[in-house]
């Protein structure tokens, strides 16, 4: 107890608006405004980020994805969250009858840092096995792929997200390499990043 008395104490001192609520439920507080408050969304915000959480249901990043919508409504005043929700449920894709779904997989293959071991399978039907160095992913007409240094082919790849059979995080350092866009050799279209600077 002493440890976490000395730390308060060094935290006062050093000009945190801490102090101690006295009494059976008491305990120490920070004046609330020192802490950092809801996210602030208007509707319109808070909408957008909504439409583009739900653009990702079958992406490999959907189980973040449904934590953070629920995470946005939960920041929001109760009278804000329904209303965002209500109009969030107006809001369709139009989307394949077929229901492929990214590995979970591919998320953490993409954070890592590591070297990938990916059983995938070719248009063809052909199946592999490979060791890829993630580079980086591309969303493509809610197709995604993983672009990544392909150790057999000696390059960059781009693999398909709903032909990876199984995708395995070793624990191998993955080593750094600069993805340009002409590794990517794209004939279409216009690739831009998420966070447009």
């Amino acid at each position: 107890m002493r440890t976490i008395e000395r730390d308060l104490a060094a935290l006062q001192q050093s000009g945190m608006p801490i102090w101690a609520e006295p009494g059976r439920t008491g305990g120490y507080v920070i004046d609330a405004s020192a802490t950092l408050g809801p996210a602030g969304f208007t509707l319109d915000e808070a909408l957008a980020v909504l439409i583009g959480l739900g653009s990702l249901r079958r992406s490999p990043f959907r189980q973040s994805a449904q934590t953070a919508a629920r995470k946005v409504l939960a920041v929001m005043p109760d009278g804000d969250a329904a209303r965002a929700g209500a109009l969030a449920s107006r809001v369709h894709f139009l989307e394949d009858e077929d229901d492929t779904v990214v590995p979970a997989e591919f998320a953490a293959a993409l954070r890592a840092d590591r070297v990938v071991r990916l059983r995938y399978q070719d248009a063809s039907g052909a199946a592999s096995t490979r060791d890829v160095e993630p580079l980086g992913s591309i969303g493509k007409d809610g197709q995604w792929y993983l672009v990544a240094w392909c150790r057999l082919r000696d390059g960059v790849r781009a693999f398909r997200g709903d032909r990876m059979l199984s995708v395995e995080v070793t624990d191998e350092p993955s080593p750094r390499r600069t993805l340009r866009a002409e590794d990517l050799a794209i004939p279409y279209g216009r690739l831009r990043t998420v966070i447009d600077d």
